[in-house]
């Protein structure tokens, strides 16, 4: 994702007068910000500086909506739309059949000694961002077993 993209769907909310889309899309671009200063890349945000905070806000949200309690419906609803909003951004991840036919296609020789940590390690190095870390976690403890 281009962080010029998120700059234009914010100003397109904006002049739509859609508030919680626009706060949505904000917040997003702030955290953008926020990484890009700490990591000294304040003038050359990377689009995959872009997905790998997009990633992390959407696990933030997701966690906000299930740790939110039933009886504040209202609430939930509010971070349910800022999590669809979000995840219109995120990068694609794979599915857990793609990531075993990655893991068994490039890691072939690591996955043969069954050692889950040298094979987490191996694997975690090309599929991250690209897949979520527990569904990689399952296909190598299936493989381990």
């Amino acid at each position: 994702m281009e962080f010029e993209t998120l700059q234009k769907d914010m100003v397109t909310a904006m002049k739509a007068r859609d508030k919680a889309r626009k706060e949505a899309i904000s917040s997003v671009i702030s955290a953008v910000k926020k990484v890009a200063i700490d990591e000294g890349t304040r003038d050359n945000i990377t689009s995959d500086l872009v997905d790998r905070v997009i990633l992390k806000e959407l696990k933030s949200v997701k966690e906000q909506i299930d740790t939110c309690p039933d009886e504040r419906a209202e609430l939930k609803a509010e971070y349910q739309f800022r999590y669809d909003v979000i995840n219109e951004y995120a990068p694609k991840q794979l599915s857990k059949e793609e990531v075993m036919a990655i893991i068994n296609e490039k890691f072939a020789d690591v996955v043969a000694t069954k050692n889950k940590g040298a094979i987490m390690k191996a694997v975690m190095a090309e599929l991250k961002g690209k897949a979520d870390g527990k569904v990689i976690n399952e296909v190598v403890t299936e493989l381990c077993n």
